[in-house]
């Protein structure tokens, strides 16, 4: 399996990536008014170590400087979590990483006394499987109450939080941003979901020629997607290729549903498997939808279960009245 960091970084090494992401995640950065036709990559050249010899500063971190309309430049820090465990220190990791940040710009700028420095916004992308119930600031990890008089001498730093999972947990469908579709691909799907996702990618990359190597890149995702699965796909494949996988999947899944369906019952056990397909695909279904199932009758449940695989939502399935 590839190096899940060494891929990451390649894809937010990508303009296009960083602009999606900032876009469609972190609102407050793009009220400060972002130039993002004038962004630039940043190289990270300082180092600290922690006490348990873990390098501050890894050489792949990924820092954007991004121009702001009024003249000033944000540098946007994108910090990739890739660990299932929760970090709870991570707002005074995230001190240490501005901090080495600044003293690399007043040395490569030779800012001196009087001058200001540019402002710093810290993303941390976090991948686990478990929500994320770490704080997001410095002050919820001081031992003082608010009201001390010794509050106002602590540090005041905040990371702006994207928990992939929980992110993608709330994403339409229609979002038409490459971020959110590696989102989604990052998730848990059955083999018949994973091949409409698949077909999603290519879309988007048909509609928006001109990022091939980005499109490579997103291969490799969907090939550990699959592997994740228990299929065997060639790395060499190309996502049409790998689509295709996934429908035969989908195919053999479906049967094996429909098979504990009819050993319950025929209509019966139709109408369980479809459900439980339909919500492997779009997720919880609505009670009136359920019932609406339940009381089919076999002619209804079964073209149902004949456009399951094309259907892009309840409404194009089932029809409006669901």
């Amino acid at each position: 399996m590839a190096d899940y960091d060494a891929l990451y970084h390649r894809l937010f090494s990508y303009p296009l990536m960083m602009e999606h992401l900032v876009r469609e995640f972190v609102p407050d950065a793009m009220a400060a008014g972002l130039r993002f036709e004038r962004m630039e990559r940043v190289n990270a050249k300082a180092h600290a170590e922690a006490l348990d010899g873990e390098s501050y500063r890894r050489e792949g971190d990924v820092i954007w400087r991004l121009p702001i309309e009024g003249g000033l430049d944000l540098y946007l820090y994108l910090l990739l979590e890739f660990q299932s465990r929760i970090d709870w220190w991570m707002a005074v990791r995230t001190q240490i990483y501005e901090g080495l940040l600044w003293q690399q710009l007043i040395a490569e700028r030779k800012l001196k006394p009087g001058d200001r420095l540019p402002p710093v916004l810290m993303v941390v992308l976090y991948n686990g499987e478990t929500r994320w119930n770490a704080p997001v600031d410095t002050a919820a990890l001081v031992a003082l109450p608010q009201q001390s008089s010794l509050w106002p001498w602590q540090p005041q730093i905040r990371y702006h939080l994207l928990d992939m999972a929980a992110v993608a947990s709330g994403l339409p469908v229609e979002r038409d941003s490459v971020t959110a579709l590696l989102f989604r691909l990052e998730q848990n799907h059955p083999p018949e979901a994973l091949g409409a996702l698949i077909g999603e990618v290519i879309g988007w990359f048909r509609r928006h020629p001109g990022h091939e190597d980005l499109m490579r890149l997103f291969g490799e995702l969907v090939h550990q997607a699959i592997a994740g699965l228990g299929a065997s796909v060639p790395t060499a494949e190309e996502l049409t290729a790998m689509q295709t996988v996934m429908s035969r999947l989908a195919e053999t899944w479906k049967r094996q549903y429909l098979a504990e369906g009819r050993a319950e019952g025929e209509v019966k056990g139709e109408s369980k498997a479809l459900v439980l397909l339909a919500e492997q695909r779009f997720g919880p279904l609505p009670q009136a939808l359920r019932e609406r199932i339940e009381t089919a009758d076999a002619g209804s449940i079964e073209g149902w279960l004949a456009r399951l695989l094309d259907a892009t939502s309840l409404e194009g399935l089932f029809g409006s009245a669901n």
